[in-house]
């Protein structure tokens, strides 16, 4: 649709729960691959960069407020 067409249509604002894979890069300081791995099962370490989205898919559209 053009946005001269779409301009002149009165728009909603709709809002959704998404269920989103994503795929991350992680750091941990360790002193060797064995800490480093038993550290980011524990949880510990940062997100070294944001990464991708995989996947997504409405989980459920909510109605407008």
């Amino acid at each position: 649709m053009p946005m001269a067409q779409r301009a002149k249509k009165k728009l909603n604002t709709y809002h959704a729960t998404m269920i989103v894979t994503r795929t991350e890069e992680w750091c941990v300081d360790a002193e060797n691959e064995e800490e480093a791995l038993a550290l980011l099962e524990a949880g510990e370490g940062h997100r070294c960069d944001t990464g991708v989205a995989e996947h997504a898919e409405v989980e459920e559209l909510h109605t407008s407020h």
